[in-house]
């Protein structure tokens, strides 16, 4: 079974700075995708970035230039750092693991005030 651990959400000021961390532990298939997902009330879940083992990272649009996927694959660890937060940031944030099928953090929440 595999269990991801995240941490560093928080409430920060427009133009703060915040930066997530998610451990990933148990059987955990060596070629895979770690990623940042998130969800504000009332809207869909929506991808924010993710890394594969050995690639390059992807951001969705809204993120470009502000946010910063990377990972620690012998720690199998991937990290969020957000620069630039604005209030439609705001949501809750979902580590993922795609390995043979998806595995999901609990989520934290990241609040942006203005």
């Amino acid at each position: 079974q595999v269990q991801l651990v995240e941490s560093g959400g928080g409430l920060v000021q427009v133009g703060g700075s915040l930066r997530l961390s998610c451990a990933a532990s148990g059987s955990i298939f060596a070629a895979n995708i770690m990623g940042w997902y998130r969800q504000a009330p009332g809207k869909q879940r929506e991808l924010v970035a993710m890394i594969p083992t050995g690639g390059g990272p992807v951001y969705v649009d809204s993120v470009k230039g502000r946010f910063t996927i990377s990972r620690d694959t012998a720690k199998n660890t991937v990290y969020l750092q957000m620069n630039s937060l604005k209030p439609e940031d705001t949501a809750v944030y979902f580590c993922n693991l795609k390995a043979l099928r998806d595995y999901w953090g609990q989520g934290t929440q990241v609040t942006v005030s203005s």
